[in-house]
């Protein structure tokens, strides 16, 4: 790349770089939408399959008006290495979202997962790593506006710590309006390393509020599918979140990136095999979720075999060939020790009696060959045998003589569920049929669990699970399932945990999941929760999960925080201050949250109404009219706002079973806020909050 002339203006010689590089990558572009396939497909399926991959192409080379192309640049003493990239001593990468070259195939742009902008990330004035000047620019909208150095290997200059950079602080708290963004500019060592690990090994990431481990997650498959583009194409990648909300908020990161055939999906969704219509009841559900129900299924499946008590008669032309009932025995009981998947061994049944019959057309002389076997094991009184001995199972209809079958649950759970566990999760009225049965949630893993012990999951590549501490133990054996042959990165946050299930310990998570020997990293600087509010909600932490290292906020902005105390009792009055709040804060930039217990979101509902102010719910992108959204707290885990208002928090905690999963809720509720959060309240505020407030 020739360097420009010192003279120039630095902005207007970044500026002219940035036009040209848009420029090269329209140029790309329009390359591949001039493609003219109608000579190089054999068929129309080829020509349809390279036409939807054109497309996708195209669709990755969009240029976004509004997102910097490069975000940054480094300047390196010397050469990165012939094993990296190539170039000249003094050789100088743009570092962007996507790599665009020229029409000489020169780099204009370099992708942020390449190894040679991994210095972007890592380097420091402690370890330059042959890094001469990093530069990050300054962005409004699309337009290039500002840039930083830091001359990170002139021991003389002491402002090459990134910590200092005023881009870099501007960046990662400026207002979030809309869906998650990328943060492909502001990811910082700790998450870089999380981010470029190894697709060969699992791993789980703890992190509190803000830490950023929901982004490290989406940049870490985004990173994979850059490093191992041809072996996830052909065994597929996941991206698994809580509800349909979440996955909403979180859909535009990959694209943004140029990735777009990452599937997401929830846990429901991976198990649909029955419509849920029905809900359990917190102990039903937490019985039905436990890892002792596998063994229950396990047993309840491999009932359906039954010992041979007649032999097998086969009758080929004038010949007539019999299996005896002891050889059938042996042949059901080694099938039944090798545990594979029942249908599999059913599938193999008739070729292993097929291949008895053979040995004795051996024995007698004749010269029998795969055909004949094949025929064999066809046969009619082989197939009446596999029928008797070894019959079809449908998962969901054990699933549903499980649970509406007293004595049959008794005796596939002796010692493994009590009497009162079996009691719990048995229905109270018989059900006649799958389609009549309202199945829970809960049902549906179970018949997922089944469905895998009569035929094996299919397993993808890489499979990312957020808002992991959140899942049973058999939901976690059914997303485990899904990459028993490839890995996992799971993320979640122990403290944030608010089902009557949740994750106690990631040892115990990552065991269910299949993937014990992951690492665990753990993530605790804060970089989306302002300083105010983490430290009010961390005063939570002893009381709900004692031993994690609560999150140390990095924002020099230490944020906007007030708890409000309600000027009048009765409820219609305090929801008048609740909505004072909200139009207050609607007067900054930036979306505003308005999160309350789950029972008071209609009461709240009609007082905005009244008071003119639109609001959106969970899930719903805002818009530059509407920049409100109302949330039921048990909804809110994942996703952020600039302002917040928390309504009642001890109603937060009353609307929980039990005051450990409130506390847990309020903490979630509590660390939602982005720049700014006011917490209103008429009833007293729990005490664990109200510990040590008028320090603040």
């Amino acid at each position: 790349m020739p360097v420009p002339d010192p003279s120039d203006d630095p902005l207007s010689r970044e500026r002219a770089h940035l036009t040209h590089s848009r420029a090269a990558l329209r140029s790309m572009r329009e390359d591949v939408e001039s493609l003219d396939i109608r000579d190089v497909t054999a068929n129309w399926v080829n020509a349809e399959v390279l036409s939807r991959q054109i497309e996708e192409r195209v669709k990755a080379l969009a240029d976004l008006s509004h997102t910097p192309l490069f975000f940054g640049r480094l300047d390196y003493l010397h050469s990165p290495g012939a094993d990296q990239a190539e170039g000249a001593e003094g050789e100088r990468f743009y570092i962007g979202r996507r790599h665009v070259h020229d029409a000489d195939g020169d780099p204009m742009v370099i992708d942020w997962r390449a190894p040679v902008s991994q210095p972007f990330y890592r380097a420091s004035k402690k370890n330059p790593l042959d890094i001469a000047l990093r530069r990050r620019f300054g962005y409004t909208g699309g337009d290039l506006t500002a840039y930083e150095d830091e001359h990170l290997s002139d021991p003389a200059d002491s402002a090459g710590d990134a910590a200092t950079s005023k881009l870099l602080q501007q960046e990662i708290e400026r207002p979030r309006v809309g869906p998650m963004r990328d943060i492909v500019a502001t990811i910082q060592p700790e998450q870089d390393e999380i981010v470029r690990s190894g697709l060969g090994g699992s791993v789980c990431v703890q992190g509190g509020p803000g830490t950023g481990k929901t982004a490290v997650g989406l940049h870490r498959v985004a990173y994979l599918l850059y490093a191992h583009r041809d072996r996830l194409a052909r065994t597929g990648t996941l991206v698994i979140g809580p509800n349909a909300s979440f996955l909403h908020y979180i859909e535009q990161v990959l694209p943004a990136l140029g990735e777009l055939e990452v599937k997401q999906a929830t846990v429901d969704d991976l198990v649909a095999h029955v419509e849920v219509r029905g809900t359990d009841e917190a102990p039903a559900a937490v019985v039905k979720g436990d890892a002792r129900m596998a063994e229950v299924l396990r047993r309840a499946v491999r009932s359906h075999v039954t010992m041979p008590v007649e032999p097998v008669m086969v009758v080929r032309g004038s010949r007539r060939w019999r299996v005896p009932a002891y050889e059938l025995e042996v042949i059901v009981r080694e099938l039944l020790d090798r545990d594979i998947r029942y249908g599999a061994a059913r599938e193999a049944l008739p070729q292993r009696i097929a291949h008895a019959v053979l040995v004795q057309m051996e024995r007698s002389g004749e010269a029998p060959d795969d055909r004949v076997q094949d025929a064999v094991a066809r046969n009619t009184a082989v197939k009446a045998a596999v029928k008797s001995l070894w019959p079809p199972v449908e998962p969901a209809k054990l699933v549903l003589r499980l649970l509406s079958d007293a004595d049959f649950l008794a005796t596939h759970a002796e010692g493994l569920l009590t009497e009162d566990e079996q009691k719990t999760i048995l229905w109270a009225r018989p059900v006649r049929s799958v389609k009549s049965a309202k199945w829970a949630a809960a049902d549906a893993v179970l018949i997922d669990e089944a469905t895998d012990l009569v035929q094996r999951t299919h397993s993808l590549g890489h499979v990312v699970l957020d808002e992991a501490q959140d899942l049973s133990p058999m939901q976690y054996r059914a997303v485990g399932r899904r990459c028993t042959t490839g890995s996992a990165t799971v993320l979640g946050d122990l403290a944030q945990g608010t089902t009557p299930w949740a994750t106690r310990s990631w040892e115990e998570a990552l065991t269910h999941l299949g993937k014990g020997d992951a690492v665990v990293e753990e993530l605790t600087a804060g970089f989306r929760v302002p300083t105010d509010v983490i430290t009010y909600a961390s005063r939570l932490l002893p009381h709900i999960a004692p031993g994690l290292t609560p999150v140390a906020s990095v924002r020099e902005n230490p944020g906007f925080f007030e708890v409000r105390p309600a000027t009048a009792g009765d409820a219609t009055t305090a929801a008048t201050e609740v909505v004072a709040a909200c139009e207050e804060l609607l007067r900054n930039e930036g979306s505003v949250g308005l999160i309350a217990a789950d029972a008071r979101v209609p009461l709240l509902a009609e007082a905005l109404t009244a008071a003119g102010l639109p609001h959106l719910g969970p899930g719903e992108e805002t818009t530059l009219t509407t920049r409100l959204t109302l949330v039921p707290a048990s909804l809110a885990k994942g996703l952020e706002y600039d302002y917040v208002v928390l309504d009642e928090p001890r109603a937060v905690v009353d609307g929980e079973p039990d005051e450990r999963t409130g506390l847990r809720r309020l903490y979630v509720s509590l660390t939602r806020a982005v720049s700014g959060l006011i917490v209103t309240h008429a009833a007293p505020l729990p005490p664990q909050l109200a510990e040590g407030a008028g320090a603040l």
